[in-house]
């Protein structure tokens, strides 16, 4: 049975789009100006929505993790006022020549980056994707139907309100960014066939999510998968920058994608090295599991089991594989990660040089921490989310990322003989 609502509210979504293509710069980025000032007004009201998600949180008895992920502060509003600042700064991608010549025949040919038109979002657990989402969709001129998990429907639904309002007082019309208050996942897999409507569908979810989506989309699927997240310290590595990094991948926010969940130590520097990480690791309260080469120099570690380097924990639990060579490295990481993210600690250029070639990973790093890979680090304001896949776009996504391109061609009587 065909769910009418929701349908209708693609439809709005899909007119909406057409509008939102030639907006200028100077519209879209007033309209984000404004929903910033208006998340910091509406504080008190973003907290208390968000009070009944996690007061739902822990009678469910959701994980550290995910509780954390969903947690709003003052200081969260107002790194997704900055956020939203940020992106209305960046260069607008709509109209931008990707490419421009003439042919023989004097065609002047251009190819120039355009909206996708109606972007379908489903995320789980973190109510500032509402809001970085909302906020990139419009900045490439579209329209956003929104799909948060049911644990944050209070926060998303006053989040998505307070988006709507503002842009409209800017003049834009508020069914630019809607949102779906069905909670059921029935709701996903309707939204993911209505190819009608929706141009794209972004799963930024668990694994099992994303893949159930896929198999069951008529529109096309931009997945975020899992991110099983390594450090490789090399033989070569500056010991002590090996630590701030390894500790940091780990401890600094464990329950996010970008964390790494599996550190790989050359057995060269073994003896010397994991002993002083792994006391920090567990001061941290880090739970420690190991191969046996790793439990031969920390003998109060677990034993790793084969799932283990696989294992995307999101929490305090990191496993630990010592290794004889840097292809062992390479090769661990690409027979048991994820494609996301994977760093590598060393002082040799071309030993980094061999780890970013052979890992086939969306990001690779040399001596820096995984946790770097984020699309405000990178400079793009915010991100829709981390592609693991390989087609279309692959990393963190930023605007140019939520763009196609269309050829625009002039002539002069041209006719083909």
């Amino acid at each position: 049975m065909a769910n009418l609502q929701l349908e209708k509210l693609a439809q709005k979504s899909k007119e909406v789009s057409r509008g939102l293509a030639i907006l200028t710069d100077a519209q879209k980025s007033q309209a984000l100006k404004k929903v910033a000032s208006r998340l910091l007004e509406r504080e008190t009201e973003i907290l208390k929505a968000n009070e009944k998600d996690l007061a739902s949180a822990k009678k469910d008895n959701l994980s550290t993790a995910l509780t954390d992920r969903l947690t709003l502060n003052s200081k969260r509003i107002a790194d997704m006022a900055n956020g939203v600042r940020e992106i209305a700064a960046l260069p607008d991608p709509i109209g931008e020549v990707a490419e421009e010549w003439t042919n023989k025949e004097g065609l002047k040919i251009r190819k120039v980056r355009v909206p996708l038109g109606v972007v379908a979002m489903v995320y789980e657990s973190r109510p500032n994707v509402t809001i970085e989402s909302a906020a990139l969709c419009l900045k490439s001129g579209n329209s956003v139907i929104l799909r948060g998990g049911s644990e944050a429907i209070h926060s998303n639904l006053i989040l998505c309100r307070i988006f709507s309002d503002a842009i409209s007082e800017a003049g834009i019309p508020s069914h630019a960014v809607s949102i779906v208050e069905e909670t059921d996942r029935k709701s996903i897999y309707d939204l993911a066939r209505m190819d009608r409507w929706v141009d794209v569908l972004i799963a930024r979810g668990s694994e099992t999510m994303v893949r159930e989506i896929k198999e069951r989309s008529t529109v096309p699927v931009l997945g975020h998968g899992k991110g099983v997240c390594h450090v490789y310290v090399d033989s070569k590595a500056n010991l002590k920058m090996a630590e701030e990094i390894a500790y940091n991948a780990k401890v600094q926010r464990p329950g996010v994608c970008n964390a790494m969940e599996t550190l790989l130590v050359h057995k060269d520097v073994a003896k010397d090295f994991l002993p002083s990480v792994g006391r920090r690791y567990q001061e941290a309260g880090v739970l420690l599991r190991g191969d046996a080469e790793t439990r031969k120099v920390l003998p109060k570690v677990q034993e790793a089991s084969e799932e283990d380097w696989s294992l995307e924990y999101l929490d305090l639990i990191l496993s630990i594989k010592v290794v004889d060579s840097l292809e062992s490295a390479i090769a661990h990481i690409n027979l048991y990660g994820s494609g996301h993210t994977d760093a590598i600690v060393t002082e040799e250029k071309s030993r980094a040089e061999k780890f970013f070639m052979g890992v086939d990973s969306a990001a690779v790093f040399q001596n820096a921490s995984t946790r770097m890979h984020d699309g405000g680090v990178f400079g793009l304001g915010a991100e829709i989310g981390i592609s693991t896949q390989k087609l279309h776009a692959r990393g963190t996504m930023g605007i140019r990322d939520l763009t196609t391109t269309k050829y625009i061609v002039v002539g002069q009587g041209h006719i083909r003989k």
